[in-house]
This record gives structure tokens, C-alpha cells and sequence, in this order.
């Protein structure tokens, strides 16, 4: 008599929970099922902008800004050690950095420097458990770049990506942002690029999981209707 109490009391609570959470998830379902229709690219507008080839770009009266070899496509300036930084990328990806004031090459970061930049710069940086270089084609899947970079693991497990030839810190993935790319793949149902959030299996599964949620908050009217006329004198 008391199991059967309880699976009534329950049965109860999973009706009040349902009742509570019922429309949320009719929300969030139908709100996740609309962001999967289009590729992110098109949500972007992306597939609007006209392709235009690269040119290089001309800088008139620039000690160094036109002498890459392969054409320069991009050059920033930043402070780096106090000293003004020309990073100068050209159309084939290659990054380069300089000194603005004297025009001289600086040379690409080295084991000991990307262990000085990330002690530096990072909360617990000095707490170094090995120093590995990846290059540009084997970069590991938590950095997911093609770029040469140093990977600097710390005692907590944290990766921190420092460029090799841009001397800058490109990424910082703690075991907590490793867990929430996990997830973020299991969401959209991605798990080898966790890119794609537009594609028939997530639009197939959303839409049966909407579909079943709209359902469920129906048959709660009705299970109320009939309780309410079974209970009526």
C-alpha cells in the first residue's frame, strides 16, 4: 500500500514538473530546431559577399612593409616588450614579425621565450609541466588553427598557445573549455570538427525531439481535463 502511495505521489510530481518545465523546453527545442536550418555561413551572410581575389598591399614609404616575398596581405601593429611590433602576414598564410622603429626581422619564438610570454601574461604561468611545438598541419584538436604554435601546458592542465612567429598568446584552453567543447560537439551532434550546426541528423533529431515535447504538453491538458471530470460528483 505504501509503494503504491508513493508511485502516485510520484506520478504527481512528475506531472507538476512537467507542467513547470514543459513550455521551456517547447522553447528551447523550437528555438534549436530554427538555428539548425541554415549553415552558420548563410546566418553570417557570408554567401553574399562577392569573392574578391587577394591583392597585396602597397604601403608607400615603408622600410619593410613591401619586401615579403610572397605579397603582403595584412600588417598590425602591437606593443611587445614595450617596443612597437610589425607582424606582417603575405597571401600564403606566413606571418613575420618586425621592429616598426628599425625594420629588423625579429626572430621566431623559441622554447624558453614561449615559457617567459605565457609566465608573464597568464595567472600561473610559472607553474610549466612541458613545452611542445606543433607545426602549422599537426596543431593539436583543441587549438584547431593552422598556425605553427608552442603549446604550454601548465600543473592544471591548462594548454596555452603562444604563435611562433607572432610572439602573442593565440589560445588558452583550460580542462573546463576541453569539457565544454565536448559538449558543444554532443549538442550540435559534431564531434569531429564541432563546427556544423546545420545538418540532416541535428535537423532530423530537433525536430522529432520538438515535435515530442509539443505532444507531451498536450496530453498534460488532457490527463488534467480527465482527472478534473473523474473527480467531478
Amino acid at each position: 500500500m505504501a509503494k503504491n502511495s508513493n508511485m502516485r505521489l510520484f506520478a504527481k510530481w512528475h506531472i507538476w514538473l512537467g507542467w513547470l518545465v514543459g513550455v521551456p523546453i517547447v522553447m528551447w527545442l523550437a528555438s534549436g530546431l530554427f538555428m539548425t536550418i541554415k549553415p552558420i555561413d548563410e546566418v553570417r551572410g557570408d554567401h553574399l559577399r562577392v569573392a574578391v581575389e587577394d591583392a597585396p598591399l602597397v604601403v608607400a614609404d615603408s622600410e619593410f612593409a613591401n619586401s615579403a616575398d610572397a605579397g603582403l596581405k595584412e600588417m598590425r601593429l602591437v606593443m611587445q616588450e614595450g617596443r612597437a611590433v610589425a607582424l606582417l602576414t603575405t597571401l600564403d598564410g606566413t606571418v613575420t614579425r618586425i621592429d616598426y622603429a628599425s625594420g629588423e626581422p625579429i626572430a621566431p619564438v623559441t622554447a624558453e621565450k614561449a615559457r617567459a610570454i605565457v609566465a608573464q601574461h597568464i595567472v600561473g604561468g610559472n607553474k610549466v609541466t612541458s613545452v611542445r611545438f606543433f607545426e602549422a598541419d599537426e596543431v593539436p584538436f583543441d587549438f584547431r588553427r593552422p598556425r605553427p604554435v608552442w603549446q604550454v601546458t601548465l600543473e592544471d592542465a591548462t594548454h596555452v598557445y603562444v604563435g611562433r612567429d607572432t610572439g602573442e598568446i593565440e589560445a588558452v584552453r583550460t580542462q573546463w573549455w576541453r569539457w565544454f567543447d565536448f559538449m558543444w560537439g554532443l549538442h550540435i551532434m559534431d564531434l569531429s570538427e564541432r563546427e556544423a550546426t546545420s545538418h540532416p541528423i541535428l535537423i532530423l533529431f530537433a525536430g522529432l525531439s520538438l515535435i515530442g515535447a509539443i505532444l507531451g504538453c498536450i496530453l498534460m491538458f488532457r490527463r488534467r481535463k480527465s482527472r478534473i471530470k473523474a473527480l467531478a460528483p
